[in-house]
């Protein structure tokens, strides 16, 4: 019997939630499999789509990986710190950014759909 879209988007959650790194689709993929052998590449991808829409995970579009949304982003920009060394990812509150971010969007008539910062380089126990 086929999973309801809910249910599936909250398995895939949970995967992210287990993790410390950012997670591939495919990863995710795997890591599901081991409990249902029969779930296809498709299925995660949807449930990823939906999870992103929704705010409750962010895509890093540099790394093309998956990590679970840590913060409230109502009125704000998720700022995702990627360490380069370890791969670890912190989410910050980027609320200051997103006044900045709507005028330099408004100069060139750009409308914006969702706003997400990443910024590469090193996390404080890999610096050390």
């Amino acid at each position: 019997m086929r999973k309801q879209a809910a249910t599936r988007q909250s398995d895939v959650l949970d995967v992210l939630h287990a993790q410390d790194k950012p997670m591939t689709a495919y990863a995710i993929l795997d890591r599901m499999k081991e409990d249902e052998p029969h779930l296809a590449a498709p299925t995660v991808y949807r449930a990823l789509a939906a999870l992103t829409d929704q705010g409750r995970a962010h895509k890093l579009e540099s790394i093309k990986a998956f990590v679970p949304c840590r913060c409230c982003h109502d009125a704000s920009v998720p700022v995702l710190a990627i360490c380069e060394d370890c791969g670890t990812v912190e989410e910050h509150d980027g609320v200051q950014l997103l006044k900045e971010l709507s005028m330099i969007s408004a100069k060139s008539q750009f409308t914006a759909a969702r706003h997400i910062v990443e910024i590469h380089g090193q996390c404080r126990q890999c610096a050390r």
